[in-house]
């Protein structure tokens, strides 16, 4: 007996949005109700940071001008392009929401993905250019009006402060909102940086104290943007998700009853949240009805104990294989 099988969890737990799409097949669609619910809060919580960035902004923009601090501007630059990432976060959910085709039967959800390589990148640029600044500014300094710097300052960190919480929650499964998580987070810091300079500055007034703190805003910014590209990159090429075990996801499928041997177990994210595997089990001659059960037990190992929730198993009758062979 050989047979092929492909589970998919919404056979095991069939909970489906009420606007989820369908295929023009009538089929169901691959993305499920629960995950798809998910991504739906972080959309509307990323629209209401992009209007908190954007507003906060515009007010440490012309406030850096007015009193002269780069860590003001520099502050004011980050929120900027974080409200762009915060943007391109938005969009990429919406595109990922969009029913799979015939030709993209993943769907589109490798664009959250892009989205998030996309901000990572933009940190590394913006950094750069924040640290030629902060060098040009060590060694022409520039008089900063401490008082005004800190008041915008600490207004600038409220509001990161706020920004952080409302996408705290959604960033833990989800790779294009942790990107956009990682932008907030380092306006926060930037901004307690910016805060702590214009301390320093009203109680001493020594001016280098404005660039200097850039620059370790900077650093801080790519330790993170390094990660989010090595995360990025790993789910683009296919990479086993880091809390994957193969070897732990053979022994656990070769312990159920009827099962011989587990081999060609591959494992993949199709986007943060979302993974993949595909493998082969051979099994002892017997009834479709039992290899059916099977599948079935081996689905629910997938789903509980690794979080996989798309999966395609084989089925292998090795007995069958091997009297194939004999005659």
């Amino acid at each position: 007996m050989s047979a092929r099988h492909a589970a998919r969890k919404e056979r095991l737990n069939p909970i489906m949005m009420d606007d989820t799409p369908h295929d023009p097949h009538g089929h169901e669609h691959h993305t499920h109700g629960h995950f798809l619910r998910g991504r739906k809060k972080g959309q509307s919580r990323l629209g209401l940071c992009v209007a908190i960035t954007v507003v906060t902004m515009v007010v440490e923009l012309v406030a850096g001008i007015l009193t002269g601090s780069l860590a003001l501007v520099s502050d004011a630059g980050h929120m900027l392009t974080h409200g762009f990432a915060l943007i391109i976060s938005y969009f990429a959910i919406h595109i990922a929401r969009r029913p799979a085709t015939e030709k993209r039967t993943f769907g589109l959800y490798r664009a959250e993905i892009l989205a998030a390589l996309f901000n990572a990148a933009t940190l590394l640029v913006i950094s750069g250019f924040i640290f030629w600044f902060a060098v040009k500014r060590l060694i022409h300094p520039v008089p900063v009006s401490g008082g005004w710097m800190l008041l915008v300052a600490v207004i600038g960190l409220l509001v990161n402060v706020l920004t952080t919480l409302i996408l705290r929650k959604s960033a833990h499964d989800d790779l294009n909102i942790q990107s956009a998580f990682v932008h907030m987070l380092g306006d926060m810091f930037s901004s307690v940086v910016v805060v702590a300079g214009a301390i320093v500055i009203i109680r001493t007034g020594w001016y280098p104290i404005d660039p200097i703190l850039s620059v370790l805003v900077c650093v801080l910014i790519l330790v993170w943007a390094y990660r989010l590209v090595r995360e990025s990159v790993d789910i683009l090429l296919q990479s086993t998700p880091a809390h994957v075990n193969i070897s732990k996801i053979e022994s656990r499928l070769a312990a159920l009853g009827g099962v011989r041997r587990v081999h060609d177990v591959h494992v993949w994210s199709i986007t943060s949240g979302l993974h993949s595997m595909s493998g082969h089990l051979e099994i002892d001659d017997m009834p479709l009805s039992r290899g059916t059960a099977i599948l079935d037990a081996a689905g629910e190992i997938l789903k509980k104990e690794f979080g996989i929730i798309h999966y395609t198993i084989q089925l292998e009758c090795g007995d069958c294989v091997r009297h194939a062979m004999n005659h």
